[in-house]
């Protein structure tokens, strides 16, 4: 068992990898003690990133039209020596999981042992690929990852469709090779107008291959994507209202667990008027900058992977107590900040959703502000154009 303690109680990361929060009673029952952390509030203190995504590499030869990174054949693959030095500094701020990206990690051919390096230091390491460069071996020397999640978003043509490239049978081979291996694998699955009405069949032909999870994405307009190409390939407004019934019908359909990324919250306030259920399962908005963190390739700290860089460094972002540079960047702060203005403000999911995704906000509205995209955000929109023109 791994503990955090924390001014509510502890986090606590069972054996078999769940997170858990518990209160100060539950911790003290486990022998944590809070110390001046409990006995003093401290309303300069910020949330420390329970999970950290860490670019590997940026290279990578597939070419996807929409990729986040802008990987390209002759990216960056930093020694292991300077991403150990990164996972060394992320574990002593307490981060829980590491998710290892790019670029396609599998170019690195000491992928496996950094895997290893981060369980050595207390980490769970996670692992996102396309299934480039997947063999028998380097199947078996990602046994050290609690989980790979194989990019697929779709059979066949369709995959080609969203990635501009014939890359399914990669990623099947891929599952295949980690089904043999004993390596837990799910699938990612970027949503967009082409994938959304092919879900079910992608999680079937997912499960048949031996993954157990589906994890839905969402597209977002950074790196490739962040031009006009954006607004013809995210989900349309009435696949955004029908993404919470799909949803379920989806979930009675697929022995896959299914799992959305944090900016997709907001695409369901039309249906969720429970925050407190959404906490109960886990399914938590926004969290960059706060429980969430990125180290670029350069090694510089973002409040995710798909946001601009903050001026901290990973190494030596958390020494200091309160004037640590996790805790003062003005990037960092201005993306965890919440959204004051309407209908954020009044939103009953307001606390787990955080105003949506900032990185579409800024892209669409130039501006962090509500997600432009979220149906209650759309709604508040229509009535105030309504009255003013009303008004005129």
């Amino acid at each position: 068992m791994r503990a955090r303690v924390e001014p509510f109680g502890a986090w606590v990361r069972l054996d078999d990898g769940t997170l858990v929060a518990i209160g100060r009673g539950a911790a003290e029952r486990l022998g944590l003690s809070g110390g001046a952390l409990w006995r003093e509030a401290d309303a300069t203190r910020r949330a420390r990133p329970l999970e950290a995504h860490v670019a590997v590499t940026s290279r990578c030869g597939a070419g996807c039209k929409g990729c986040y990174l802008d990987a390209r054949p002759d990216g960056e693959s930093p020694p292991f020596e300077v991403i150990t030095a990164r996972l060394v500094a992320l574990a002593a701020a307490g981060v829980f999981t590491v998710a290892f990206g790019g670029g396609e990690p599998l170019v690195r051919p000491d992928l496996g042992e950094l895997g290893r390096a981060a369980r050595d230091l207390g980490l769970v390491p996670v692992l996102t690929t396309s299934g480039i460069g997947m063999t028998d071996e380097r199947a078996r020397e990602l046994r050290s990852f609690a989980q790979v999640n194989v990019s697929y978003d779709g059979e066949g043509a369709a995959y080609g469709e969203v990635r501009g490239w014939e890359g399914a049978r990669v990623a099947e081979r891929a599952m295949r090779l980690l089904a043999e291996a004993g390596v837990a694998f799910g699938v990612n699955v970027v949503l967009t107008r082409t994938t959304f009405h092919r879900l079910a069949d992608t999680a079937q032909r997912a499960a048949s291959l031996g993954a157990r999870e589906l994890q839905l994405l969402r597209y977002k307009p950074a790196g490739r994507a962040a031009d006009l190409s954006y607004l013809a390939t995210r989900l349309s407004p009435a696949q955004v209202d029908a993404l919470f019934p799909t949803l379920e019908a989806l979930s009675g359909a697929t022995s896959l667990a299914i799992r959305v990324d944090c900016s997709l919250v907001p695409l369901l306030s039309g249906h969720v008027r429970d925050a407190a259920a959404l906490a109960r399962f886990g399914v938590l908005g926004c969290e960059a900058g706060r429980y969430l963190a990125a180290v670029r390739i350069d090694g510089d700290l973002a409040p995710c992977s798909f946001a601009p860089a903050a001026e901290a460094r990973a190494e030596g972002a958390w020494r200091g107590g309160a004037g640590a540079a996790w805790a003062t960047d003005t990037t960092l702060e201005a993306w965890r900040a919440p959204h004051d203005a309407e209908p954020c403000a009044s939103c009953v999911i307001r606390s787990i959703c955080r105003g949506g995704c900032r990185v579409v906000a800024s892209h669409l509205g130039g501006a962090l502000g509500p997600d432009p995209e979220c149906p209650r955000v759309r709604a508040h929109r229509d009535a105030e154009e309504q009255t003013r023109a009303e008004r005129a």
